[in-house]
């Protein structure tokens, strides 16, 4: 028997993800350059961000140095590559003044900026980065460690600790080159004077001092994200 799926996001109804869509006007426009590998991955994260982002748009691929719909867009837009090489400049936090590693793009330019994210593993991000000359010569950003170790991808297992999903790395660096992104101060004594709220354990406690910054607009998608990851996880669970 052919499993009834979702018509809007056509998965299976029991998995359907339509209830953590979060709509946001976001202001830079984001391209994920997405390895067909990841297309039907029901542990990814660009389905949700897509539909979430009003100015998204997804590309499947693995070389993109001849791709005609990416090379229009780089050449009528002012395009920063979020990919951690070593010529990336790391995108700044507030109150950094180190202007060294503050990146905003070329304010003088007059056309729409273009946030691209690489969609894939370590290993195939970082083929499809290779493989891809135009991708090369764009300017290279990257999240300052504070955000880049903060991942809260519990789902899927990644070649880093801490790492980052595909959405969590968007809302991070949108929220930056925006002025989105703010400070916020949380207590760390709670948890070790054990005065956690009845109805909070201990591991919700410990997610809330990690995350210690508010990403504006992103923020109610980030903790849909969070919500996303608690859902697949009670599947794991059911069948443990």
């Amino acid at each position: 028997m052919s499993r009834i799926l979702c018509q809007q996001c056509q998965r299976p109804t029991i998995a359907c993800i339509c209830g953590f869509i979060c709509a946001v006007d976001n202001p830079t426009t984001v391209l994920v350059l997405q390895h067909p590998s990841e297309v039907k991955q029901s542990k990814g994260t660009v389905a949700l961000l897509s539909r979430s982002l009003s100015h998204c748009q997804v590309i499947v691929g693995e070389d993109f140095s001849q791709h005609a719909e990416l090379n229009i867009l780089l050449a009528s837009h002012q395009a920063l590559l979020l990919y951690p090489s070593a010529q990336a400049h790391v995108l700044s936090l507030p109150q950094d003044e180190s202007d060294s590693t503050h990146v905003s793009g070329n304010e003088k330019s007059q056309k729409p900026k273009l946030l691209i994210i690489i969609d894939g593993t370590w290993k195939k991000a970082y083929r499809m980065f290779m493989l891809s000359s135009n991708l090369q010569a764009l300017n290279q950003v990257c999240l300052p460690d504070t955000l880049a170790k903060s991942g809260q991808y519990l789902i899927r297992k990644v070649a880093k600790k801490n790492a980052l999903s595909s959405l969590e790395a968007c809302c991070f660096a949108l929220s930056l080159l925006e002025g989105e992104l703010t400070e916020i101060e949380l207590s760390e004594n709670k948890l070790c004077e054990g005065e956690l709220e009845d109805n909070q354990s201990e591991d919700k406690a410990l997610n809330n001092i990690n995350h210690n910054f508010d990403c504006g607009i992103y923020q109610a998608l980030l903790n849909n994200f969070t919500q996303f990851n608690q859902f697949q996880l009670s599947f794991r669970q059911s069948t443990s």
